[in-house]
């Protein structure tokens, strides 16, 4: 059985054009303390790394982290590579033990277990190389035949381009659409009503049949978020998103307690133990973990099956492949979010310009490819001209 041969870690940063983001783009949890509400520029990211593991036969597992990626490659090439080296790839549970274990004094959760998501990644792309299957059909299997996702790149904008731009996701097939929030506490009642008209005009623009997901990405705090709620109630949404920032477990169930609205989170939440929290306080009626921060399929996996021991849907943050591999193996995932590719704004659509093999949907579903190992990907090497490379 082939042997991890060599870990490599490599920084790309965005160098070309970026797309403007107009105030109350969206509100992000820098809003209470900021000067204008709802600028997301203090939350963009322009890096992201790659992880890749050679095996002494010359397999390459690929993985990936998009947040924090200077300290991330730091962490893996200090603490992380040295574990490896040497290790069987299939041993993946043991390895990613190690990794967690040996980085708990100043890790737990945020960089280090970004940087042991990524690893473990590339360890499955790898295992899935070795033994020819995709990951998916390591993790469980297909559980449905394409997998449902939802249009997730609406932004606060003025009302009538909303409408157009909701409009477009249902004339392409999509059942569900997800918008951005623009105004939050410091914004007052006038704030408020620009809110619901966000969520007003998306109603008008995809119907009653369509599915509509709102996201205040951290930027509302519990007092404000219970003034919302009956607002937005006629509205008929499938989830409100992240309306407190993570670390208010007892503020997410209080507003899931309320009935008015299901509440979502999680995206900010990493391992099996932060879910069991979020569980055991029935804080949450979506569990939305991304599989590149919360560490790796290797929790993912296991976070999908507790969560479905109680009932709780596991829609990931992000589109991106390795999310769709866990939604694909998991019958209590009942659909996936979807970045759809356009210009460099935020940071969220990068993987587009670094990769090829992301899925795109066809009529609203994203199908995998069961004759292609591991997770799919390779870095897209014509696309790299307009990157800086760190290695």
């Amino acid at each position: 059985m082939p042997r991890i041969k060599d870990v490599r870690t490599t920084i790309y940063e965005w160098i070309g054009p970026v797309a403007p983001m107009p105030p109350h783009f969206c509100t992000t949890a820098s809003d209470l303390v900021a000067d204008v509400t709802g600028s997301i520029s203090g939350f963009r990211f322009l890096g992201w790394l790659i992880v890749e593991i050679e095996l002494d036969d010359g397999t390459i597992g690929i993985g990936n982290a998009a947040l924090s990626p200077h300290a991330t490659k730091t962490t893996i090439d200090t603490y992380l590579k040295p574990l490896l080296i040497g290790a069987d790839p299939l041993d993946s549970e043991y390895l990613w033990q190690s990794m967690y274990r040996r980085t708990l004094p100043f890790g737990r959760k945020g960089i280090a277990m970004t940087a042991i998501s990524a690893v473990d990644l590339a360890i499955w792309d790898a295992k899935g190389k070795i033994l020819n299957q995709p990951v998916f059909k390591l993790i469980g299997g297909r559980t449905k035949s394409k997998i449902p996702v939802y249009a997730s790149r609406l932004y606060s904008q003025p009302l009538d381009t909303l409408y157009t731009e909701a409009k477009a996701y249902v004339d392409q097939g999509f059942k569900s659409v997800k918008l951005r929030f623009g105004w939050g506490p410091k914004d007052g009642l006038e704030g408020m009503r620009k809110n619901v008209d966000l969520v007003r005009v998306t109603r008008e623009a995809v119907g009653e049949n369509i599915d509509i997901m709102a996201d205040a990405y951290m930027g509302w705090n519990l007092d404000y978020t219970k003034r919302m709620l009956p607002l937005l109630e006629q509205f008929n949404l499938r989830w409100l998103e992240e309306a407190v920032i993570p670390d208010d477990i007892h503020g997410y169930a209080e507003l899931k307690r309320m009935g008015r609205i299901p509440i979502a989170g999680g995206e900010h939440e990493q391992t099996l133990f932060g879910f069991r929290e979020l569980i055991e306080a029935r804080a949450v009626d979506y569990i939305q973990f991304d599989t590149n921060r919360v560490g790796g399929l290797t929790q993912a996996r296991k976070i999908a099956a507790l969560a479905e021991a109680h009932q709780i849907p596991v829609i990931p943050h992000a589109g991106q492949t390795h999310n769709f591999h866990v939604v694909m193996a998991s019958l209590n995932s009942p659909m996936a979010e979807f970045f759809p590719p356009v210009d460099v704004e935020v940071g969220n659509e990068l993987f587009w310009y670094i990769f090829k093999g992301e899925p795109m949907p066809v009529n609203g579903y994203i199908d995998l490819d069961e004759n292609t190992p591991g997770l799919g990907l390779t870095v897209d090497e014509a696309g790299l001209k307009k990157f800086h490379i760190t290695e």
